[in-house]
């Protein structure tokens, strides 16, 4: 199975597919329009996705660069921006497993700053594919005091059945992060973890730096 193109794609039709990822890159390239003072203001973490989710469909909707596909703006814009909104060291520890807790922190650094940018790589291209989809925001279902909330959302496309997708968030000292994203019941982190177990087992915790660096330059892993 290719690193590049997740496993879930088995799983979930093509079009829940790009729904999905167009969910999460629209989350994450909203930080381009806002700074985080709001999250770390205490905004819910409901209202969070909402607001940073409406905030970036405008902006497919009005920047040229990004209808146009200029997949350098769109990279450079979601690289910069997307970290404040996701804590990739808690989705790169639940993909990696056993092999997190056994590395090292620079292998950690390592690994993480590979996994963030081969989800940057992975998920750029679904702003190509955003054309009239619209998201319904589900009421939150948490406790007043939850530091752990699972905030659920449906991508709903014309002619097709809404897509559901969650976002798994944990409030942190700056503000709500999710690490993780489930679509029709497919996580992320789950879906990477097959792969990574399998790289781990094959050549350790270098081995999966190795191959996701391969992947990230566009080089055949050797």
């Amino acid at each position: 199975m290719s690193l590049l193109r997740p496993s879930m794609c088995r799983f979930v039709p093509i079009g829940a597919w790009r729904a999905f990822a167009i969910a999460i890159v629209g989350f994450a390239l909203a930080a381009f329009v806002q700074p985080l003072a709001h999250a770390a203001a205490g905004e819910a973490p409901d209202v969070l996705v909402k607001r940073v989710t409406e905030e970036v469909l405008g902006l497919i909707k009005s920047d040229a660069k990004i209808q146009a596909g200029d997949q350098a703006r769109i990279r450079d814009v979601i690289e910069s921006k997307l970290t404040p909104y996701f804590d990739f060291d808690r989705m790169t520890a639940l993909a990696a497993g056993r092999g997190w807790r056994n590395a090292t922190p620079e292998q950690k650094k390592m690994l993480a700053d590979q996994f963030k940018t081969l989800l940057v790589r992975t998920y750029s291209g679904a702003l190509n594919q955003y054309r009239d989809q619209k998201i319904a925001y589900l009421p939150l279902r948490a406790d007043a005091g939850a530091t752990d909330v699972t905030v659920r959302t449906q991508v709903q496309r014309p002619g097709q059945a809404p897509v559901q997708i969650d976002y798994s968030m944990e409030k942190t000292s700056d503000g709500w992060k999710a690490y993780d994203v489930v679509v029709g019941g497919v996580s992320l982190v789950t879906n990477y973890r097959e792969e990574f177990t399998a790289e781990i087992q094959r050549g350790g915790i270098d081995g999966l730096i190795k191959a996701l660096e391969a992947k990230n330059s566009g080089a055949p892993a050797k």
